[in-house]
């Protein structure tokens, strides 16, 4: 081979390597920071919020003995009807509200299950208030991370919508109900992008 050749060779190597090594150096999908927490389930196993990554999510504090308990059936309707679309509906138990979640997990699931056949993702109880807040909710309500939506839960079943890029979409308040106009047209909207 002639030296113009092993020139040519060299550089076209080097060339295949450096693509192959600019390709490897970017950065994969970022994870978005709301789905950077890890959480337990309602069976006490860790969670990494990561495994819904690319769905929409509804995230919710939820009560065994509130007023507005039987939007657990509004909210398992939403499950069963958009789960298949990349709805993902989070339920997080929480007694700091009028005491109205104080059983354990394995209570709070069978009230679940045989009073409203939940079939959505419930995860452990959980608190809002004081330095043992659960630190998604303190990302959710925070002004920092959260301008929009700030401000601390007041109540029992708040809703979160998270896009699918990880945005915070919507806030409902307690009284707005899972089958509402506002909730079912913002849920549409977000599993349409």
């Amino acid at each position: 081979m002639t030296a113009s050749w092993i020139f040519a060779i060299a550089c076209l190597t080097l060339a295949v390597v450096s693509g192959q090594a600019s390709a490897q150096d970017k950065p994969a999908n970022k994870l978005p920071a709301v789905l950077q927490f890890q959480v337990k389930d309602i069976d006490g196993k860790n969670v990494d919020l990561s495994r819904y990554q690319g769905k929409v999510l509804l995230i919710v504090n939820v009560a065994s003995r509130c007023g507005y308990t039987d939007q657990y059936a509004g909210l398992q309707a939403l499950h069963a009807a958009h789960a298949k679309n990349g709805l993902a509906v989070l339920g997080f138990p929480c007694n700091d509200f009028g005491a109205q979640e104080p059983g354990t997990e394995a209570e709070i699931k069978q009230f679940c299950s045989a009073n409203y056949k939940v079939q959505f993702d419930m995860f452990g109880k959980i608190t809002l208030e004081g330095k043992d807040a659960s630190p998604l909710f303190k990302f959710l309500t925070a002004k920092e991370t959260n301008p929009r939506f700030s401000g601390a839960v007041r109540w029992n079943f708040e809703k979160f919508l998270i896009g699918r890029d990880g945005a915070i979409l919507a806030r409902f308040a307690s009284d707005v109900a899972p089958e509402s106009d506002e909730i079912q047209q913002a849920i549409k909207t977000a599993l349409s992008k």
